[in-house]
């Protein structure tokens, strides 16, 4: 998407495949080599596809760097209430307003409200003044006009009608805890599925994991055998939707995995 709209697109260090965590000072490192006129990317929260994300401490190290540097940064808020509710998956972003820093925050509701197909989300823009904030908005609007021009209305009314009643609004605070609890007993239970049919390798890692992705550990080449040998499929980087495993197909799924192991 950013090369399609004519951005310079650089990486920066993020996943440690060897420790299953973040390359923390690796991602600094590469951080540090962006300053005023850049915008950095970053995942708020249930990072995909890793499932790692930083530490409070962490986050406020990044915030900080931000400060001082000047960067833009970009958040993709598109998992808020898979991590650890929906409240504490936007102390990120608090962390960053707290400390005066200009941001562009993507939220989507199309995992958290079931709204995939409506492609509804909202864009949040802070700025430190309102002369920036003012040219800002007046930029947005062009790109919308030259863009959708309207959008989709009846996403968006979902997401109104949920938020602004307060028993739906309730209601659908549960049922993205219910989901997310779902998830992490998924990911508890795929490690200890592993660990009952005898595999030696240690799947701990993905049980501190967030969100509805984790990298699991498993080479291209047996995720190969997976599709090969049992029909089940996941991405070459050994990265898997966690939110796809049901009690039903557990035992199959560790079983599966067990055999590639081999």
């Amino acid at each position: 998407i950013f090369q399609a709209a004519g951005l310079e697109v650089v990486t920066y260090p993020y996943y440690d495949a060897a420790t299953h965590g973040l390359a923390f000072d690796k991602m600094l490192a590469g951080l540090a080599q962006a300053g005023k006129g850049d915008a950095v990317l970053l995942h708020t929260c249930c990072h995909n596809p890793s499932g790692v994300d930083p530490s409070t401490a962490q986050w406020e190290v990044i915030a900080q760097a931000a400060k001082e540097q000047g960067f833009l940064p970009l958040f993709d808020f598109a998992y808020q209430g898979f991590g650890d509710g929906i409240e504490a998956d936007a102390a990120p972003v608090r962390e960053f307003a707290a400390r005066d820093i200009e941001m562009i925050v993507c939220s989507s509701f199309s995992k958290n409200f079931g709204l995939y197909n409506e492609r509804v989300g909202a864009l949040t823009l802070l700025a430190n003044d309102l002369d920036s904030s003012n040219k800002a908005l007046s930029q947005l609007r062009v790109t919308v006009r030259s863009n959708y021009s309207n959008p989709s209305a009846y996403g968006a009314a979902v997401v109104n009608a949920v938020l602004g009643n307060p028993e739906l609004n309730a209601l659908w605070h549960n049922e993205v805890d219910a989901m997310r609890a779902r998830i992490a007993k998924m990911r508890t239970l795929f490690v200890e599925g592993l660990k009952a049919k005898g595999v030696k390798q240690d799947f701990s890692f993905i049980v501190h994991q967030k969100g509805m992705f984790s990298f699991a550990g498993i080479t291209p080449e047996q995720v190969d055998a997976l599709k090969e040998k049992h029909g089940i499929y996941a991405v070459r980087s050994g990265r898997i939707n966690v939110a796809g495993i049901r009690e039903a197909n557990i035992d199959r799924l560790t079983s599966a995995v067990a055999d590639v192991l081999k």
